[in-house]
């Protein structure tokens, strides 16, 4: 199975993010497990993790080359309800 393109991405205040896939599936990928990693420590600033950008169709990123690959946050993710 191939992974459907990212098509939008919304960050939340709990850490998360809402990610939007081009076959209309919704889902919520949590950052916060990840935070005490130095890569994503950064993020911990709210308004740095509000900068959160689609990298084209196949990743989120934030400023400083931090991204998730889009199969990540897809089978990580969990179903939107």
């Amino acid at each position: 199975m191939t992974t459907p393109k990212l098509v939008r991405v919304e960050p939340r205040e709990d850490y998360a993010l809402a990610v939007t896939f081009e076959n209309g599936e919704r889902r919520v990928f949590s950052l916060a497990p990840y935070l005490d990693l130095p890569v994503f420590r950064p993020l911990r600033d709210p308004a740095r993790f509000r900068e959160v950008a689609l990298q084209g169709a196949w990743a989120v990123e934030w400023p400083g080359e931090v991204d998730i690959h889009r199969d990540t946050l897809y089978l990580e993710g969990l179903p939107e309800r």
